[in-house]
């Protein structure tokens, strides 16, 4: 029997490629198609098991919540997602009412992706420094992005639990921001070219030795294995997952 598929943000980029990888797919079946001015509602969803959401970071919060309440399990891609809006999802789906549903937020689907987060994490006790550099098209909204946050964040904790201190920087002036971002003790740079569609470069280093870790998608159809596996393992799984790769035994 078939998994029976809404897509919220259907008219986008993103949106229309998740269309067309669910119409393709073996087991899922596309039954609604929604985007800006739709309202989440049980009707609209035209009974939907799972609702993908590819939108935009500012309606993305708001969307999960009208899901959860509409009776349906969720996949969300849209990224810009704080601490606070994550704990407030996991409150939501607590209630009696939301018993038994499940929401995967993950910050980059691409399966190159989970695992260069992964690699990052694991080689990160063992160097002195590391950065992040994510370079994405010129129409991403959001930076840093989702993925390179959670690289740094793994990165950081990874340090942390190795008794490894501060990242050496000797900086003491940077008033344009040349340092980038700084997530959890860990640099973090963006870019934003003509060209580019989604990319991220760990630099690890040591006294005489560096290590780069890099991901690269090239086309948004990289997305979609890791899109598909998450529409088939959310239900079931109830409340909050982050991060692909808790679906991929990482």
């Amino acid at each position: 029997m078939s998994i029976a598929v809404a897509v919220v943000g259907a008219a986008g980029r993103m949106g229309s490629t998740v269309c067309q990888a669910v119409q393709d797919a073996d087991g899922l079946a596309l039954v609604a198609r929604l985007d800006v001015g739709d309202e989440l509602t049980a009707a609209n969803l035209a009974g939907a098991q799972v609702a993908v959401d590819f939108t935009h970071p500012s309606v993305t919060e708001d969307n999960v919540h009208a899901l959860i309440d509409a009776g349906v399990d969720v996949v969300v891609g849209t990224t810009g997602w704080t601490d606070a809006a994550y704990e407030r999802v996991r409150e939501h789906l607590a209630r009696p009412e939301a018993a038994g549903r499940s929401v995967i937020i993950a910050p980059n689907f691409a399966l190159s992706a989970v695992l260069t987060m992964s690699f990052a994490a694991k080689a990160a006790r063992y160097f002195e420094s590391a950065e992040v550099i994510e370079l994405h098209h010129p129409n991403k909204v959001d930076a840093p992005s989702g993925t390179a946050i959670a690289t740094a964040r793994g990165i950081a904790a990874a340090r942390a639990e190795a008794g490894l201190g501060p990242v050496p920087d000797a900086t003491e002036t940077d008033p344009d921001g040349a340092r980038g971002a700084v997530v959890d003790g860990v640099h973090v740079h963006a870019v934003r070219l003509r060209g580019l569609t989604a990319h991220e470069e760990v630099v690890l280093g040591n006294p005489g030795e560096q290590l780069t870790i890099r991901t690269d998608s090239f086309d948004r159809a990289s997305f979609m294995p890791g899109v598909v596996l998450a529409v088939r393992e959310v239900g079931g799984r109830e409340g909050l997952t982050i991060g692909l790769d808790r679906l991929l035994d990482l």
